[in-house]
């Protein structure tokens, strides 16, 4: 995405928007006033994302992907299932077992490559083979403009999480570029809707973004104001591992069983056989968007053997019905967390290459009741194609197309503190819009407290600790008073880069605290944030159990202390003893029945208030 900007002195400064995909990439400039992806040295305007170690030579793109079947074990791609991860993620195990090359544990539990270069063994971060990749797109942009590129809006999938930004950030700086902004695929993918719709879009929609591809499945909905220029994010969804890769696994699993089968003998050990079967298996699948039936077939598979398989549609969809359902469920799970009926959706927006596959088109039209789905744009070069109009805007472009461009991004994670009995309460719930600014009253827990200790939190859970900490600090010279008198405001702001600032404040004296976390403090790894969102669904009924349990136990303890309060004031009698033992039993009681039942503790509280009130 180019944007050329006069600096005074006669120099001018490029401006490109990339792409970096799993499988494949592509690289966007504002020129001319219309953005124009740009085709690499073969002619393609896209990029396979693929780097390849030959003979003391390093090949990236088109080349790379070309001889993969020949040099499998130095040929390197899916670098983005590995960017951020650590090696110990389940994922990354699992993906190791399909990889022909090779993945071994750094420091700090990084996966590191493995690759023989120049008669030497090389090891390789994620973040430099992606930068490589990032390199070839700046080097495809520079030619086609002839001039210096330096400057540019990456893009990556809505789901990712900080470390995963931050790592393709360095990727960019390891390339040379300086990276105006990461910004989310199915985003950019909206932008180039609503450039190219502007004299259609007459008044608000609402847009949902379905992006599926190579190795990472995004949803996401946003609402688009009239002309296409505000987009605002209601909610994101999706999966950063799910895409076209483990279709073709599925595949590759069924010929290689088909194979043993016939033969009685096992290829899965022969990475060359592994690496031709899978290159076979792609093409199949692309063909089967368009055919009911292929073949596969592949001369000298292994061990001499010629290897034909016939390969349908309907197999294909068997295949991998489990991962299209998963898709439809993350779409549902989007369209919840806006809030927000189906009906309500205006366009559904097909990004990723492997949205042409006519059984997810099928699911997509049967869940939203036939509704046509929206092909306008290029699923493989939307993305690019809004990643240039933001690097053009960022750079100052004054086009009237950019003027009224405004993005509205959410935060993925709720936002919250610890309040008593270990339980989150929520400030900014997921999916709220950013920039945003929150606050919230809480107390004291105890008489005459002088201090609190303000836990802030991210995640999904009822109870704190099962949380993601970010930070803490402590709140001092709260006037002596009894529990729950003292006004304690707690304010949560989030600004537009996602930088949090908590300040809380004794309202009766003014004195404040302030902690602020920026992306880099409270950083996530991939296991941490996927664990949060799954263990959410998986322990929704628990949580809202706990939660409940120590709503109960909390008033219980309320009602006791308000009992005790009351008993100062009455006189010497028989209903003051009463009371007494009615509190001293209760007491007892709560100790020796921690784990008590949310209805046994309000039962309990309600006992004591008809025998005290």
């Amino acid at each position: 995405m180019v944007l050329t900007i006069m600096d005074g002195t006669g120099n001018d400064t490029p401006a490109i928007g990339i792409d970096l995909g799993t499988t494949y990439s592509c690289v966007a400039v504002w020129k001319h006033g219309h953005i124009q992806i740009i085709p690499n040295d073969q002619g393609n305007r896209t990029t396979p994302s693929c780097v390849a170690f030959v003979n003391g030579e390093r090949l990236i793109g088109d080349g790379a992907k070309n001889q993969v079947a020949m040099n499998p074990a130095n040929t390197i791609f899916d670098a983005k299932r590995l960017i951020g991860r650590r090696f110990s993620d389940s994922k990354v195990q699992d993906d190791m077992k399909l990889w022909p090359f090779r993945v071994i544990q750094g420091p700090s539990d990084t996966p590191k490559i493995v690759v023989s270069y120049r008669g030497e063994e090389k090891e390789f971060l994620a973040e430099e083979i992606s930068s490589m990749i990032l390199g070839k797109m700046k080097d495809t942009a520079q030619t086609y403009l002839g001039k210096i590129v330096e400057k540019a809006v990456i893009t990556v999938p809505a789901y990712f999480n900080d470390s995963q930004r931050q790592a393709t950030k360095d990727a960019g700086a390891i390339a040379g570029l300086n990276v105006m902004r990461i910004i989310n695929e199915p985003t950019a993918a909206a932008i180039a809707y609503g450039l190219d719709n502007k004299s259609d879009i007459t008044s608000k929609i609402n847009v949902l973004v379905f992006d599926l591809g190579g190795g990472t499945f995004d949803v996401s909905l946003l609402t688009m104001a009239e002309g296409g220029g505000t987009l605002e994010v209601k909610a994101v969804a999706g999966d950063t591992h799910l895409g076209g890769e483990d279709f073709d696994s599925r595949m590759v699993d069924q010929c290689a069983q088909e194979f043993k089968r016939r033969w009685n003998k096992d290829l899965t050990g022969n990475k060359r056989a592994l690496g031709r079967l899978k290159c076979a298996c792609e093409k199949a699948k692309r063909i089967l968007s368009c055919d009911i039936l292929t073949s596969i077939e592949i001369d000298g598979l292994h061990e001499g053997i010629d290897f034909s398989m016939k390969f349908s549609r309907a197999k294909f969809e068997e295949l991998n019905i489990g991962y299209f359902v998963k898709c439809i469920e993350t779409l549902e799970a989007c369209l919840n967390d806006a809030k927000m009926d189906k009906s309500c959706v205006n366009q559904v927006i097909l990004v990723g290459g492997s949205t042409r596959i006519p059984k997810v088109q099928c699911m997509l039209q049967e869940f939203f009741e036939r509704k046509e789905l929206c092909k306008s744009v290029n699923p493989d070069e939307a993305v690019a194609y809004g990643a240039a109009v933001m690097a053009a805007k960022l750079s100052g472009n004054t086009d009237k197309c950019f003027q009224d461009l405004l993005l509205l991004d959410v935060t993925p994670l709720s936002l919250g503190i610890e309040v008593k009995g270990e339980v989150f309460d929520v400030l900014i719930p997921r999916n709220t819009p950013i920039p945003t600014k929150k606050s919230k009253f809480h107390t004291t827990c105890y008489d005459n407290q002088s201090e609190v200790c303000i836990k802030v939190y991210q995640g999904e859970r009822a109870r704190s600790v099962d949380n993601h900490l970010l930070g803490m600090f402590t709140l001092s010279g709260i006037p002596l008073a009894r529990k729950c008198v003292p006004q304690i405001n707690d304010c949560f702001e989030m600004d537009a880069n996602g930088i949090l600032t908590v300040t809380s404040e004794i309202v009766s004296t003014g004195a404040t605290e302030k902690l602020t976390i920026t992306n880099q403090n409270g950083r996530l790894s991939t296991d941490e944030i996927e664990k949060m969102v799954k263990d959410a669904d998986k322990y929704k009924q628990d949580d809202q159990e706990y939660k409940k349990k120590a709503i109960a136990f909390n008033a219980l303890e309320d009602c006791l202390y308000n009992m005790k309060h009351k008993m100062k004031n009455i006189e010497n009698g028989e209903r003051l003893l009463k009371m007494e033992h009615v509190v001293a039993d209760t007491t007892k009681w709560l100790q020796q029945n921690q784990a008590a039942s949310a209805d046994e503790l309000q039962r309990m509280r309600e006992y004591i208030e008809s025998i005290c009130m």
